[in-house]
Order: C-alpha cells, then sequence, then structure tokens
C-alpha cells in the first residue's frame, strides 16, 4: 500500500496541506468508510494507522473488535507511539 496513492484515493488530492477544512473532512469520512469496509487485515491496519496519524481515531478495541491480532497490535502501536510523543516533549 503507497500513501501516496491512498492519500490521492481519499483525499483526491497529490497536496493534502491544499486542502480547505470541508475537503479535509469529505477526505477523512471517505477514508473512514474504506477502512469499514476493508477486509484484507494488513490493508485494515494500515488505514487504521492513517486514521489516527490524522487525527480520527478509532479506539482498537473498536475497530478490531473480531481481530484480537490486530486489536492487540494497535495497542501496541499506541503505546509506542506515546512513548515517542511523550520523549518529544521532555526532550529525553
Amino acid at each position: 500500500m503507497d500513501l501516496d496513492d491512498v492519500i490521492r484515493h481519499f483525499f483526491e488530492t497529490d497536496d493534502p496541506t491544499a486542502l480547505t477544512e470541508a475537503e479535509f473532512a469529505a477526505g477523512l469520512e471517505r477514508l473512514r468508510i474504506g477502512f469499514g469496509v476493508e477486509r484484507e487485515p494488513s490493508r485494515k491496519f494500515a488505514l487504521w494507522t492513517l486514521l489516527d496519524a490524522l487525527g480520527s481515531p478509532v479506539p482498537p478495541a473498536e475497530a478490531f473488535e473480531k481481530e484480537p491480532a490486530l486489536r492487540d497490535a494497535a495497542n501496541r502501536y499506541l503505546d509506542q507511539a506515546w512513548k515517542v510523543e511523550r520523549r518529544g516533549e521532555d526532550g529525553a
């Protein structure tokens, strides 16, 4: 899954920084729908991480209710992201 292709597909642009708030919101909605209908586990996880990175997270327990391995991976991802963010804040 190529990030540029995913951005282009859901946000209909090569430059997401140029989107208006409404265009960005519409792209996020398309991304949420894409996540909801995706059945391939690795693609679903990739879409979930993008949703999280763009500030539109779906809690792992909800996102991967029927997929315990993905739910565990999502929780580990969030734990590590929190640790990285925290290190950036305190300079450690």
